[in-house]
């Protein structure tokens, strides 16, 4: 535990374990079984229960709560996980929940996301990596979130919604049906507004992978000829190989116990 710092005030219960450069401040109560890497430094009055494994590099802010009892009235005290990886913000009145044992088992968070004032991760979630979640967004239990999704403030999403890599969820939404990779949507309920080609700008995917994405989202969203599911296996034959409409497709095509969110019929 060298050059790990620990307030006095602070209380860290045997069984803890904390690696190398842990900045522990005043009044953080840090729980036997909880794992602490390397460099994480918690703010003054962070809550870190013993279900918890904080990854290298996390920062956690004042008064966010990790790893308490599930909000599922199933759950009878069993010793189920919280896993959250390298180099997080987690910002004030987080909270993030372990898994169930009638579920995954455990929760798990990626690495590099940025988790904003009072959102929420409920259990058994599996939370990808470069993610952002705005001031009070909060996802149910079961919910997936793929790699460099941004959730609006205010954002509530159903259990067991899957929310695909690069998508974009508009402040306020409420979203109870799947949104598909690069995806934008907005409104309560929430809808379908095209791509998220700004984000997609933002992470260097090239103008034509973005066009073989919008190419393929015309094709199977925008035109009305034919039932959907036809549209879809036109889609996948015209672009098999081209990996950002394939990302697309197959994500569709996995389907899952959510339906799916369309745009507007117009």
């Amino acid at each position: 535990m060298s050059d790990t710092i620990i307030h006095p005030s602070a209380l860290v219960e045997r069984g803890a374990k904390l690696g190398t450069g842990v900045h522990i401040s005043a009044f953080c109560i840090v729980k036997g079984g909880a794992e602490l890497h390397d460099g994480v430094i918690l703010h003054e009055h962070a809550h870190i229960a013993s279900s918890v494994s904080l990854g290298k590099g996390c920062e956690v802010f004042p008064q966010a709560v990790l790893g308490m009892p599930p909000q599922d009235v199933k759950y009878k005290g069993e010793a189920t996980r919280l896993v959250i990886g390298a180099r997080n913000i987690i910002r004030e009145h987080v909270t993030m929940h372990p898994g169930t044992a009638v579920g995954n088992g455990v929760t798990t968070i990626g690495d590099d996301g940025y988790f904003m004032i009072g959102s929420h991760v409920g259990h058994d979630c599996v939370v990808g990596n470069h993610v952002t979640f705005s001031n009070s967004a909060a996802i149910g239990g079961y919910v997936q979130v793929g790699d460099y999704v941004n959730l609006g403030g205010l954002v509530g999403v159903h259990q067991f919604v899957r929310i695909g890599h690069h998508a974009f969820v508009g402040a306020q939404a409420y979203l109870a049906n799947d949104v598909i990779p690069y995806g934008m949507v907005a409104g309560n309920p929430a809808r379908l507004n095209g791509l998220n080609v700004v984000g997609m700008q933002r992470t260097a995917m090239s103008r034509s992978a973005i066009g073989q994405a919008r190419a393929a989202y015309k094709a199977i969203f925008c035109h009305t000829d034919g039932l959907f599911d036809d549209r879809l296996k036109r889609a996948q034959k015209l672009y098999k190989g081209d990996t950002p409409a394939m990302d697309i497709i197959d994500f569709i095509n996995e389907r899952s116990l959510r339906s799916l969110c369309m745009p507007d019929e117009r």
